[in-house]
């Protein structure tokens, strides 16, 4: 595997056409047809092997609802809708009755299956409203939007709450994260096209006000140009999250995902990816995304994984760093080698992989209201 990525990097950094440069997005999307194929059941429910429970999480339905829009796959789409209703939301996931879905079902201790934690995760919420949203414009569907609607108007309910002297800001889940005058967040759950695109579909909620303030969120808790996995609220200012502290690994990498994939044209692009400089240091200097940053010092260690690539290539090529983006393609395209030539891509690998390779190879852009424009509507 190592061998194969080093040769395609070596391919990549010489800046040789047939893999630097980009290539005109066909209608066929391999890599999601492998998703579909390794990484959903029949009946829709997207599992990530890399577990011992076996898990699904609400967000892993989300995503994949995102990627079947971005195929045009309705019959994958329904089928993820349809799994999420029963088995997250028990059954109450309709325009009239919708409750948010718990985060994580799988292989419970007694070797059962079911929910394991019934506490919603705001980020797959966010995304099942916008998935929702999106696919009754683009399919022409009115359930679709009318539950995406009635989502929305549960999340700002349940999940946004006002912080003094800030605003409007999402808390990653209904449940466990205000005590004690300090309340935690994850800047990875407030990508900026969807808020855009809630603000759009609902110009009287809290969602314009939710992305200026994710907007300083990602500024002050990023003083070195690296985004933490969590962060804090207290005493009217954003600080170190005092549980997790400032590394910035496995979550904080969508941060970089969510800014590079932000319309240009959004006047909150620029300073949003400007806040996350550091890891386009980093990455020049050394060649790879550091697996674990301190966001507070900028101390670095490790190598990150394959699904770093993908959430980095957006974010690369919004910087018009052509060296590094040719660094996260050789790493996409060694995703998708033939199996005897890699190991079995794990759940993170592919949704990081098909969200990263699918908007640099242009098979969707979000809009500057944040709506989804897939390719399927002008090229295929």
């Amino acid at each position: 595997m190592r061998e194969l990525i080093d040769k395609l990097v070596a391919v990549a950094v010489l800046g040789l056409p047939a893999l630097a440069a980009q290539a005109a997005p066909s209608c066929d999307w391999p890599a999601y047809r492998q998703f579909i194929e390794r990484a959903v059941q029949a009946d829709g429910r997207v599992i990530d092997r890399s577990t011992d429970a076996q898990q699904t999480t609400s967000e892993g339905q989300s995503y994949g609802m995102f990627f079947a829009l971005v195929a045009n796959d309705r019959a994958s789409f329904d089928r993820m809708l349809g799994w999420t209703r029963a088995n997250l939301a028990a059954n109450q996931f309709d325009a009239n009755d919708a409750r948010l879905p718990a985060w994580q079902w799988g292989r419970k201790p007694d070797g059962s299956f079911g929910v394991m934690d019934a506490n919603p995760a705001s980020d797959a919420d966010l995304w099942f409203a916008y998935d929702l949203l999106q696919a009754g414009r683009l399919w022409n569907d009115p359930a679709y939007t009318r539950l995406g609607r009635a989502l929305a108007a549960q999340i700002a309910k349940q999940e946004i709450v006002d912080l003094p002297g800030s605003g409007p800001m999402l808390l990653p889940g209904p449940q466990g994260f205000r005590a004690n005058g300090v309340t935690r967040l994850n800047p990875s759950y407030l990508p900026l096209p969807v808020l855009r695109a809630l603000a759009h579909e609902m110009p009287d909620g809290p969602w314009t006000k939710l992305a200026q303030n994710a907007a300083r969120l990602v500024k002050v808790t990023s003083p070195r140009g690296y985004a933490p996995d969590w962060a804090a609220y207290r005493d009217g200012q954003f600080v170190v999250d005092p549980k997790s502290g400032d590394t910035g690994s496995y979550d904080a990498i969508r941060v970089y995902l969510w800014a590079g994939v932000a319309s240009s044209a959004d006047p909150l692009a620029r300073p949003w990816i400007d806040a996350l400089s550091g890891m386009q240091k980093s990455v020049a200097q050394t060649g790879f995304a550091p697996e674990k940053v301190a966001a507070t010092t900028g101390a670095a260690s490790g190598e990150g994984p394959l699904s770093y690539w993908g959430a980095l290539a957006p974010y690369f090529k919004a910087l018009n760093d052509e060296r590094a983006l040719g660094l996260a393609r050789a790493h996409l395209d060694a995703l998708g080698a033939p199996p005897g030539a890699r190991r079995e891509p794990v759940y993170y690998d592919r949704v990081l992989g098909l969200f990263g390779g699918g908007f640099i190879d242009g098979r969707y852009r979000f809009d500057e209201s944040g709506r989804l424009v897939p390719n399927w509507r002008s090229a295929c």
